[in-house]
């Protein structure tokens, strides 16, 4: 019993997603020495953080589906605010359901995404500069379409997804498995397999009877999906609209697929950047509360968010070092692995 474990345990190092399951595993502790077990895993705090961050977290798988196929979009931030407006306002102006105000939104996700494909894959520009500049065009979009915060969520949509299930599981999370059983479903396709060659190299893959073009519409379109309901659950969120939030959810999430194992094309997994981002949520949170809890105990004590965001950024450059020289190790030892396979192989035809 102790060998398997140990042969696991040795398998799972291997694994891209092993620091950043180690990194999620250290803010899990982390919280709940500060905040107390009973505190930290309560029902209603978990809650809460779950259906507040569920945008964020859907918004990395979003970005982990680009980083596998060897591209990257930065604007996904600003599109998911652009489907919180597209559905407040349909719903204001139009009169039309909720249900059908989401699907128009889901809608413009989608095609944000095939915009940022037309000019990362189709015209060749690089895809960090032209996501980036596409972020100030949708951003135009956003307030051309909703100019002030405004607009309201009826109770009756918002107040399901932010409660629990039988007061213990949180509703919120039933996104989350719908997010992550599509991907699953995606896996065992073709596309889910070609995503990794064309990632790896796309060249090879043209090669070898791939069109590397086709795959990452594929990934842009179901990053697209992924936003879309990270819009939504944004929607759900705030119960309003607002043009201008969420920003930063481009380059956080494309921090947050780096610091769980990802890499530009072909390594990594959607495990990576589960952890990913889950550790950056935890580490936010772990440093809120202690700043919190400061506030309580030294009478006068007051921080502003600059120290918050100054100790949290210093957690998760340490998390993104230990990122790096784990993954630099695991493709030295997969590199070896591969090698040694060859001279076995090798050995064997000249054996007989």
């Amino acid at each position: 019993m102790t060998q398997r474990l140990q042969q696991g345990f040795s398998q799972f190092r291997k694994n891209p997603a092993f620091a950043g399951f180690v990194l999620f595993a250290f803010t899990i502790l982390l919280n709940t020495v500060i905040q107390g077990p009973a505190s930290f895993f309560s029902v209603r705090r978990l809650n809460t953080l779950i259906y507040t961050n569920l945008p964020f977290l859907l918004v990395v798988m979003a970005q982990s589906v680009l980083l596998l196929s060897g591209t990257m979009d930065i604007s996904v931030g600003v599109q998911v605010a652009l489907v919180n407006v597209v559905t407040i306002m349909t719903m204001q102006e139009w009169g039309i359901s909720f249900y059908l105000a989401c699907s128009l939104g889901i809608g413009a996700a989608l095609v944000a995404s095939l915009a940022c494909w037309l000019v990362v894959s189709v015209l060749r520009l690089p895809a960090l500069l032209a996501s980036y500049a596409l972020t100030y065009a949708i951003r135009g979009v956003n307030v051309l379409v909703m100019s002030v915060s405004q607009g309201k969520v009826p109770k009756e949509f918002y107040q399901p997804y932010q409660s629990a299930i039988f007061d213990v599981i949180p509703a919120s999370i039933l996104a989350l498995v719908l997010a992550l059983l599509i991907w699953a479903y995606v896996r065992r396709t073709r596309f889910g397999t070609n995503i990794f060659a064309v990632g790896a190299n796309p060249r090879n893959a043209f090669a070898a009877g791939i069109n590397p073009m086709k795959v990452q519409l594929q990934a842009f379109m179901l990053k697209g999906l992924l936003v879309g309901m990270a819009g939504i659950c944004l929607t759900l969120v705030t119960a309003s609209g607002n043009p201008t939030q969420a920003e930063d959810y481009g380059i956080r999430s494309l921090a947050a697929g780096i610091i769980g194992g990802l890499s530009f094309g072909g390594w990594g997994s959607m495990a990576c950047g589960v952890f990913g981002g889950s550790f950056l949520i935890l580490t936010q949170n772990a440093v809120e509360f202690s700043f919190r809890r400061l506030g309580v105990l030294i009478p006068g004590f007051t921080a502003s968010t600059y120290w918050q965001n100054f100790v949290s950024d210093i957690i998760i450059f340490l998390g993104l070092l230990m990122t790096m020289v784990t993954a630099k190790g695991q493709r030295e030892a997969l590199r070896i692995n591969l090698q040694n396979s060859v001279v076995v192989k090798r050995r064997a035809a000249h054996e007989k």
